[in-house]
């Protein structure tokens, strides 16, 4: 009897708090409870102190991402402010780099990357004005025969496949999207012939959305720089997001990419004339005979070809 007599007091005493006394903050959760009675009548919710030491929490991480690797987050210290150094140089040499795919708009622009698969932007670029004057927008691509769009974009490597695709995501844009360019991951790689890179291009340079797309290039130069381990392209997105600040992202793909381009090929380059691979490479990228390392997919091909021994033929017995 007493215990429910206690029971019922404190709930008489004590103010309901709803969802509307709570404020969620970008980052963090904080929470503020407003009393309802005059000041002291009432207990309030404790706030805590925030203090330059205190831990903030991480960023809310998609289904299925990847966090930083062991190696990125040890040296934390170290690879930051050189990947800041890094972001800096490029930011001199690349201000306002402009997206290498031609487009109008953002239909536009997701139908070229998707056709950038394999296959070079100049080539890109070679093919999209004829289609883009067949087919401007979703719902006049989705009325085109997959055999003419085949034919328009026939110089592109597995042009086949990628007309189908075009065709498709145009039609399934104008049935679950009005024709409009979704701004959801989900909903983007969603799509027929839309990967998780193609969906951050377009998050990122249409919607304007955080995203850092990984191509070959930055894949390549990340690695050279000792900026992820190189094991994954979806490793290589988490160690640089945990690196750079989130402001950067959409802008520092486009100016990695250029740069690989113009100063860091994929083979026979020369580290010592590389404005940031002469200080920022890594052991064995530091050196042109490292562009040739058996780490990377490439090198350890090539050394299974040198090292592979042809046995003997055996002879014929008589």
């Amino acid at each position: 009897m007493m215990w429910s007599s206690l029971r019922a007091a404190l709930f008489v005493s004590t103010p309901l708090r709803t969802v509307s006394n709570v404020r969620f903050q970008t980052g963090r959760i904080g929470a503020q409870v407003a009393g309802s009675g005059e000041s002291g009548s009432t207990p309030t919710m404790p706030t805590m102190p925030t203090t330059p030491n205190m831990p903030t929490m991480p960023k809310k991480k998609r289904a299925g991402e990847k966090q930083a690797s062991v190696n990125v987050r040890t040296n934390e210290a170290t690879l930051r402010p050189k990947a800041l150094e890094i972001a800096s140089r490029l930011g001199k040499l690349y201000p306002d780099p402009p997206i290498p795919l031609d487009h109008a708009t953002g239909y536009q622009l997701l139908v070229a990357v998707v056709l950038s698969a394999q296959t070079t932007d100049v080539k890109v670029n070679e093919v999209t004005p004829e289609l883009f004057k067949m087919g401007p927008d979703a719902e006049a691509m989705s009325r085109c025969d997959v055999k003419e769009i085949a034919r328009v974009i026939g110089t592109l490597g597995l042009a086949p496949t990628k007309a189908k695709n075009v065709r498709a995501l145009s039609a399934q844009l104008v049935e679950q999207h009005g024709g409009v360019v979704p701004r959801t991951f989900e909903e983007l790689e969603a799509l027929p012939g839309v990967g998780h890179k193609t969906a951050s291009v377009v998050m990122s340079q249409v919607h304007g959305m955080p995203s850092f797309p990984v191509d070959t290039h930055i894949h390549r130069l990340a690695q050279r720089w000792g900026l992820t381990d190189g094991s994954s392209v979806e490793q290589t997105e988490a160690d640089l997001k945990f690196l750079f600040p989130e402001a950067m992202w959409n802008v520092l793909h486009l100016q990695i990419i250029y740069f690989g381009r113009e100063f860091c090929p994929a083979r026979g380059h020369d580290p010592a004339t590389c404005p940031l691979c002469s200080w920022a490479a890594v052991h064995p990228y530091d050196s042109m005979a490292g562009t040739e390392t058996t780490k990377s997919p490439q090198g350890k091909k090539r050394a299974l070809r040198k090292k592979r021994v042809v046995a003997p033929k055996r002879k014929k017995q008589l």
